[in-house]
């Protein structure tokens, strides 16, 4: 996640931006072909509408706020046949990366944005390409501006399928994103429309002759979802990839999401990867932001080792990533990765408090997926 975050609302702790019982479903091959499961539930739920306001990112820090302008939601980019990526841009109400998949009797949709507009907005472009239905929408994690647009598809009659940690996380998870909720924004977070259809380990969802593979990888939250294309050789890699762009660290473990990327590297090492921040990923992409999280980690442990903490470990550690990945002030530079002025420091200090054993991530609610 990196959500837009409004000064007055948000905690700043994570900066920025922004119904059927599953064996009937696969009894009538959920209308779309074929779906194999490797230990899914479903609970009956009611898929509750929601529109609500974007959320913008505004940090102290900067001098010139780079999320104040208006830019457009999102640029759709067609990266193999039938298979569309969906780039937000920076600070535009999107918040986000989406995409989807068409296949010979249907369409899956991979996140929905952070705002129901935009969602529309994607739903308006799939439109123009096909008239097949949307018949899943997949949740990459739970985070806000991943999820945000959930009502529009589940209302358009799409199934809402993730990782079962999902639904337990993205009606209560989501309210850390906020300082103080009031209670219109507790009532949004609260009536998000959440998966209706979850899983442990894997599910392969065929549309038509089609295979879609969603896999559960460690890393960013604790509930990612990877979802894989064979056919094209493309990998939908949620916020366990980010393309030139610093990570939201808030429910990440650092050690397992390293490990994630180089099974990725491993097992698609020629892929199109379209990351959850920034634009399409290529390996070297991948490659790339692996090596920033290992970087991090070991400058940050050779603080520790140092007995440096707080305000001095920040100080001993963020000139070494500033060389590499921030060099702003240079045009074009290719040292200059997004959202570097606002993640930089709550990635070293997030980075030490996992390294300490001191850091805080979200819990599974129970074994069956949780949720109201």
């Amino acid at each position: 996640m990196a959500f837009p975050e409004r000064r007055s609302q948000l905690h700043l702790s994570r900066p920025y931006y922004r119904n059927k019982c599953v064996f009937r479903l696969l009894e009538h091959g959920l209308n779309a072909g074929h779906v194999s499961i490797s230990g899914m539930w479903n609970r009956p739920i009611t898929l509750a509408s929601v529109v609500f306001l974007l959320v913008i990112l505004s940090v102290p820090s900067f001098a010139a706020d780079p999320f104040a302008a208006d830019p457009a939601d999102f640029t759709l980019k067609k990266i193999a046949e039938g298979i569309y990526a969906a780039i937000g841009s920076d600070g535009g109400r999107a918040g986000s990366n989406a995409s989807f998949i068409v296949g010979s009797n249907g369409v899956v949709v991979v996140d929905t944005f952070e705002d129901a507009a935009p969602a529309r907005d994607l739903l308006a472009e799939i439109r123009k390409v096909t008239n097949l239905p949307v018949r899943f929408v997949i949740n990459t994690h739970y985070h806000l501006d991943h999820t945000g647009g959930n009502a529009v598809f589940a209302q358009a009659g799409a199934t809402i399928l993730a990782h079962r940690n999902v639904r337990g996380w993205v009606r209560t998870e989501n309210l850390k994103f906020f300082r103080d909720p009031k209670p219109e924004q507790k009532a949004m977070v609260e009536s998000l429309a959440q998966p209706d259809m979850v899983y442990t380990d894997a599910v392969d969802i065929y549309l038509g002759t089609r295979q879609i593979q969603v896999r559960y990888m460690l890393g960013h939250t604790g509930g990612d979802s990877v979802v894989i294309v064979p056919d094209a050789n493309v990998v939908m890699a949620g916020d366990l990839v980010w393309q030139k762009h610093l990570p939201n660290l808030i429910d990440a473990t650092t050690s397992d999401w390293v490990k994630t990327l180089e099974k990725l590297l491993a097992d698609h090492p020629t892929a199109t990867y379209v990351s959850g921040h920034g634009d399409v990923a290529t390996v070297n992409d991948v490659r790339d932001f692996h090596d920033y999280l290992v970087t991090l980690r070991e400058a940050v442990a050779k603080a520790q080792a140092a007995g440096k903490t707080d305000q001095a470990l920040v100080d001993a550690v963020l000139p070494q990533l500033q060389e590499k990945y921030g060099k702003c002030d240079v045009p074009s530079s290719s040292s200059c990765w997004g959202f570097f002025k606002p993640f930089s420091t709550r990635n070293i200090m997030q980075t030490a408090a996992e390294l300490n054993g001191t850091k805080k991530v979200p819990v599974p609610a129970d074994k069956d997926g949780g949720g109201k």
